[in-house]
């Protein structure tokens, strides 16, 4: 099958590329580096150079490879990391959920590709009401304050650019946290590995909030199982075991060596980090993967995080 990789050399896209190449897919990875597109031509992928937010040439390249699938894994999350508050510097990123999920639609209408999947989050769930444990069907955040609700909001328009584009099987992949090789919970050079070794990542307040984490090999078998089934609509892709922050982030600590997480209040929780990443630590929500199991045909290989984090923390 013929596959165009729009951020073929991100997180996911680094994992992806491998897996779809050695199961026998004539894949096109498409990034902003020449230097990394002649990373993927070593990978066995052809490298195309091109940026996801400059129209004509992105339909130029991937009419050019007549792609049967096209798949969504760019990102701009740099600029977030530099942020000591949850929630800034997201502008590039919602600019690419919207404008460059704009210009992948055309892109794949215009080569007449048979299906689109999309790289979502399955942390955008509205925090208040029950359950802790969220599908598919569950509101998403979109009326949080901002600049968090205006990301929320992005998120939306892109799944509703992929699930309604006519003549495309729309899939949309919705993410836990990633952790693995080249995430933030990488061991290896990870933002919050390194924030969790210097115990500035605390447990606040009851440290109720609920995570779903995926490792990125696990994120990257959803993108294959996606590009080779029919299914489409929209799929939470995370492990097994959600867990609140109070739980996993003990264990997490454990895995890197590092001593256990401070307890801090709520309150100054909100001056240091804002008041996104107190509400995510004390009411955050949780995802399920039965649809993905059920219909999409995918199960996580690492099914928890507790094995997950000894596997990644294991450099010996």
């Amino acid at each position: 099958m013929r596959i165009f990789v729009a951020g073929a050399t991100g997180a996911i896209g680094r994992r992806l590329v491998p897996m779809l190449v050695a199961a026998g897919h004539q894949v096109t990875g498409m990034t902003r580096s020449p230097e990394r597109a002649r990373a993927l031509e070593a990978a066995g992928a052809t490298g195309v150079v091109r940026d996801v937010l400059d129209r004509e040439g992105l339909v130029e390249a991937v009419v050019a490879t007549r792609p049967e699938v096209v798949i969504h894994e760019v990102t701009d999350l740099a600029a977030a990391s530099r942020q000591r508050r949850v929630g800034r510097g997201l502008e590039g990123h919602d600019r690419i959920r919207r404008e460059g999920t704009a210009n992948l639609v055309a892109a794949a209408q215009a080569a007449d590709a048979g299906a689109l999947v999309a790289q979502s989050i399955a942390f955008a769930y509205a925090l208040d009401g029950p359950p802790p444990v969220k599908d598919e069907s569950a509101p998403l955040a979109v009326d949080a304050p901002d600049p968090w609700g205006e990301s929320v909001r992005a998120v939306r328009d892109l799944e509703t650019a992929v699930l309604g584009a006519e003549g495309l099987r729309g899939v949309v992949l919705r993410y836990g946290y990633f952790y693995g090789p080249g995430t933030a919970y990488d061991p290896d050079g990870g933002p919050t590995a390194a924030m969790v070794a210097k115990r500035g990542f605390p447990i606040v307040g009851d440290g109720g909030g609920v995570f779903s984490f995926v490792h990125v090999d696990d994120a990257a078998r959803a993108g294959v199982a996606a590009v080779e089934g029919d299914a489409r609509g929209v799929f939470n892709v995370v492990d097994d075991e959600p867990a609140p922050l109070r739980e996993w982030l003990p264990v997490y600590a454990g895995a890197l060596g590092a001593k256990p997480p401070r307890r801090v209040p709520a309150w100054l929780a909100r001056l240091a980090a804002g008041p996104v990443a107190v509400a995510f630590a004390t009411q955050g929500r949780g995802a399920t993967n039965a649809r993905a199991r059920s219909e999409l045909g995918w199960t996580p290989g690492y099914p928890s995080w507790r094995t997950g984090f000894l596997a990644a923390g294991d450099r010996s």
